[in-house]
């Protein structure tokens, strides 16, 4: 005979001695038999809603952190085949184009994604996949608990909850969160299918669910700890736990610690991991302590979100957060202990979500924040589970005594709560828009972050945004005085925007900590070159050279230094060892050019021009200078009239007809084919325009040209 307590769920037995009739039973019988329709229909109606709020995703636009990393300038995804696929799953301990841990399957989906149209300009093929993902997780968490408790409703309304809060929006908004959402697709799968097994006792659903926890570990490591929650329901709600119970899921355990040596092994060989032993004892419990209370009040108050939760400074009770943080669980903790006495509903559903989101708690550190929304994407199924025992609590009797709650009541509740979130969740989509919005945002909740102001920094500078990359940098800088990166970045900024004094002091400053530092010391020397100072730009050149001497900006800088400064041929030298690294530069072609054509080489000249318009067909003083070669070269049998009429035609297509240098160029082309009237005709318009911008030089040179012309017409 069962003991009575205050959770409905608690009175489900064993399952070797479950009676047919039981709840669980029922809940599993009717999701095979005679319930599926209307299953299906409300499971339907929830994944239509959750589609019709999440929906503004698939026009986000803004860049998030590891996007770069994950998309943008990843070479395999980018590049879809069999060969990228197998790279993919084959670096296993050492990921060559993402820094972190093995995750074939979330890479692998991303290249579908890029094959299917994703671009830099368009992400919607990745938000889409994402979308249609958390909408599948959020039938199986519905399908999960149903099985569970046998309750449609509370399945359908708690599931609900889970697909429209905001908490969400970060792993569907992030094209690098594809990882969280496949993990957790196929963790919320397995654990369908061990539910399935441990009613039913068939093995090859066991062989199912531990086929989709390997693809769940290839996904992220955020799966890991599956076998352990699996645990954690035999003893709740399950009520099937035993000795016998944990063993089989040795094969699951098993696989999940080869994984995470994996996981511990591919970090540390590509990216940041830290030992506890780096900040002493009294880090660990700090920040447990702060994450249990920060993450359980987020789910409850979805207020203040961000992509990043920066560390407290200083981690010690000093900061307000940490002291609630220590404070709210020790009070958590007591309270979850006092409700064994009636039910294991709550102190299980805790240990669920706490289980499920510790490897990400920072213990082993690996990422510059103490908390993301993401990392419990997957962990509140426990609390989920914890709600709907709860409510079958409020609604149903328990021997003798009625409904402590009305179901229509209850169902009301929780609608308005689901209207809320759906609410908030349409706001916060709002910041991700495009990527000023979503750093704005972030810097709202932490307008001191060094990770944020740096990040929104660089992407300024890229973005041609010098002054407002500037602005960011001083704000990180303040913070974080010696850094290296953000000195070198913000003298970068600095260099753009004129200022070339104080950035020669930034990339001294990070000399002075790494003289070694070549990308310093190569912009270092570019400000000085900027300057005037020709001698010690060269001088620091070749000191970056001694360090690397194929360091490629480093011997483009100094070609173009030595050319400013006269020194023609040590310019060329330099110039042909970029080539030989990289053949196709078609920069480094151009300068080339313009060396060999002030020499008086114009076949050699011409060349390089023409390797240049191959990487960049419409830049503008290659297409004129090409021109002028084959119009005037003096070796004639090198001469070509009309391609230099071509090329010509080309470049005043590209100004509208409107520069008189261009034009000019032109007339000289025709010139050399013997159309004199077209000659006469395209530099009197040349003249024109240079008297109207006063360019008297230019003018004087057309003058002189047009008269040549009128007097060769025939």
């Amino acid at each position: 005979m069962l003991q009575e307590t205050g959770d409905y769920a608690d009175k489900i037995p064993d399952s070797d001695s479950r009676p047919e009739n039981s709840r669980w039973d029922k809940g599993l019988y009717r999701c095979l038999s005679s319930e599926p329709f209307l299953l299906i229909s409300f499971l339907t109606a929830v994944c239509l809603l959750v589609f019709i709020v999440h929906r503004p995703a698939l026009s986000a636009k803004a860049v998030s952190f590891d996007d770069e990393q994950y998309f943008i300038k990843n070479e395999l995804v980018k590049n879809p085949s069999w060969i990228s696929t197998r790279r993919f799953l084959s670096e296993v301990l050492r990921p060559s184009t993402v820094r972190g841990y093995y995750q074939p399957l979330s890479m692998i989906s991303l290249m579908i994604d890029y094959a299917m149209g994703g671009r830099e300009d368009n992400y919607t093929p990745f938000h889409r996949s994402s979308l249609i993902l958390h909408i599948a997780n959020t039938a199986l968490v519905i399908l999960l608990l149903y099985l569970i408790f046998g309750y449609i409703w509370v399945a359908v309304l708690v599931g609900l909850l889970f697909g429209l809060h905001p908490l969400t929006v970060e792993a569907i908004a992030t094209v690098g969160e594809r990882k969280t959402l496949l993990a957790a697709f196929f963790s919320f799968a397995c654990m369908v299918c061990y539910i399935c097994f441990a009613k039913k006792r068939t093995w090859p659903i066991y062989g199912v669910s531990f086929f989709l926890y390997l693809l769940a570990l290839m996904s992220k490591p955020i799966s890991i700890p599956v076998p352990l929650l699996m645990i954690l329901m035999d003893y709740w709600p399950l009520r099937r736990f035993n000795l016998r119970k944990v063993l089989e899921k040795m094969p699951l355990l098993a696989a999940g610690g080869i994984f995470a040596v994996i996981t511990y092994l591919s970090q540390k060989n590509t990216a940041l991991v830290e030992m506890p032993q780096v900040y002493g004892p009294a880090r660990i419990p700090l920040v447990l302590c702060h994450n249990i209370v920060f993450y359980l009040f987020k789910i409850v108050w979805p207020a203040n979100l961000s992509s990043h939760y920066a560390f407290p400074q200083p981690l010690s009770l000093s900061d307000s957060m940490v002291l609630a943080g220590v404070i709210g669980t020790a009070i958590l903790i007591l309270l979850l202990l006092i409700s064994l006495l009636r039910t294991r509903a709550a102190l299980t559903g805790w240990l669920f979500f706490f289980v499920g989101v510790l490897p990400t708690m920072q213990i082993i550190g690996f990422s510059n924040v103490i908390a993301s929304d993401k990392f419990v994407y997957l962990p509140s199924v426990g609390l989920e589970m914890l709600l709907a025992s709860f409510l079958i609590w409020l609604c149903y009797s328990s021997g003798q005594h009625k409904p402590l709650v009305s179901r229509k009541v209850v169902i009301i509740v929780m609608l308005i709560l689901a209207g809320l979130e759906a609410g908030a969740t349409r706001q916060y989509l709002t910041y991700w828009k495009d990527t000023a919005s979503f750093y704005a945002r972030m810097l709202q909740v932490k307008p001191d972050a060094v990770t944020l102001n740096y990040n929104f920094g660089t992407i300024l500078l890229r973005q041609g945004n010098v002054d407002g990359a500037v602005s960011c940098f001083r704000k990180a800088i303040k913070v974080w005085p010696d850094n290296v990166e953000i000195n070198n970045n913000l003298g970068t900024a600095l260099m753009a925007q004129g200022n070339l004094a104080e950035a020669v002091h930034c990339f001294q400053k990070v000399l002075k900590a790494n003289n070694d530092d070549i990308k310093a010391g190569c912009n270092l020397a570019k400000a000085l070159s900027e300057q005037g100072k020709l001698t010690e730009a060269i001088n620091q050149y070749r000191r970056v050279l001694k360090i690397d001497p194929d360091y490629i900006s480093a011997n483009k800088g100094i070609g173009l230094t030595l050319w400013r400064q006269g020194n023609l041929d040590e310019a060329l030298d330099h110039f042909y060892r970029v080539l030989k690294i990289q053949p196709d530069n078609a920069l480094v072609h151009y300068h080339l050019a313009g060396i060999l054509q002030s020499q008086g080489k114009l076949n050699e000249a011409a060349e390089h021009y023409r390797r240049t318009l191959r990487q960049m067909p419409n830049h503008l003083d290659v297409l004129c200078q090409l021109s002028r070669i084959m119009a005037t070269n003096p070796d004639v049998t090198a001469r070509d009239a009309n391609q230099a009429i071509t090329l010509a035609v080309n470049a005043a297509k590209l100004t509208g007809y409107n520069d008189p240098a261009v034009l000019q160029t032109l007339a000289i082309a025709y010139a050399t084919a013997g159309q004199f009237d077209r000659a006469v005709e395209i530099a009197e318009k040349a003249l024109g325009l240079a008297v109207t911008s006063k360019n008297e030089v230019l003018a004087n040179d057309i003058r002189n040209q047009l008269e040549s012309f009128k007097l060769q017409k025939p």
